[in-house]
């Protein structure tokens, strides 16, 4: 699997109603060497966010709360695993 390069995470609407700035911090807080994070426009997946975009692997996270970020850090950006229990469904469904 490629190494991440880039987060994405949606501050539209959508998951700005459902706390996408929160996430946003917490990935600015846990920060992992050689992966840029940064707020996006719409990712088109309204209503099941706060969406997350892991590039240029192409993971999306779905309903992502701030509390569950150091784990995708830890275990995906860091680790090179993403966290299946938290991947979206819609494009990773198994």
């Amino acid at each position: 699997m490629a190494s991440p390069g880039r987060v994405l995470i949606c501050q539209h609407r959508s998951c700005h109603k459902l706390g996408a700035a929160k996430v946003l911090a917490a990935f600015h807080a846990n920060p992992a060497a050689g992966v840029t994070v940064t707020g996006s426009s719409c990712l088109g997946q309204c209503g099941n966010g706060p969406m997350v975009l892991v590039q240029p692997e192409e993971v999306w996270y779905s309903g992502v709360h701030p509390d569950e970020v150091p784990g995708v850090v830890r275990r995906h950006l860091v680790g090179g695993e993403p966290v299946k229990s938290m991947l979206y469904r819609k494009f990773h469904p198994n």
